[in-house]
């Protein structure tokens, strides 16, 4: 009769190596952080020069309002001034619109290369990986062939 093989020690070695890289784990949350650093960068400066161009905006609609608000001696220039207003108001505005498509422009393009950049970097970091594991794996199995023959 042929002995069974026991395949309890080989199985036990086999877990043993069987490849969990701790590094990679390590590596994974690293390029993560550095990734939210970068967009956190992106989303901050363009709330600060929203801000910018809100708050120049609002200095400029209250100078063009306060001339709108001097007492004038004939009707007819109350008319006016609120006619100037509402055409400064408006060119303001424009102004103003245009610069905050500027910025929304650049943080679309800002994120977009972001977003490339960290593609490129997973996929790379995941092929090393899936490399180094399909290779310790493989030598795990070619060992465990050999205990068992």
């Amino acid at each position: 009769m042929t002995k069974t093989t026991d395949f309890t020690k080989v199985m036990q070695d086999m877990m043993v190596s069987f490849p969990v890289d701790a590094s990679a784990f390590q590596n994974a949350f690293k390029t993560q952080a550095a990734f939210g650093e970068k967009l956190s960068k992106v989303a901050l400066e363009a709330a600060e020069k929203s801000t910018e161009v809100s708050s120049k905006w609002a200095k400029e609609t209250i100078a063009k309002l306060s001339g709108a608000a001097k007492a004038k001696a004939e009707p007819a220039e109350y008319t006016k001034a609120v006619t100037d207003f509402a055409s400064a108001a408006a060119e303001l505005a424009a102004e103003n619109l245009a610069a905050f498509a500027e910025i929304a422009k650049k943080v679309q393009m800002e994120t977009v290369e972001l977003m490339l950049a960290a593609g490129k970097d997973a996929s790379a970091e995941a092929t090393a990986v899936v490399k180094k594991a399909t290779d310790e794996v493989t030598n795990v199995a070619k060992k465990a062939a050999a205990a068992a023959k």
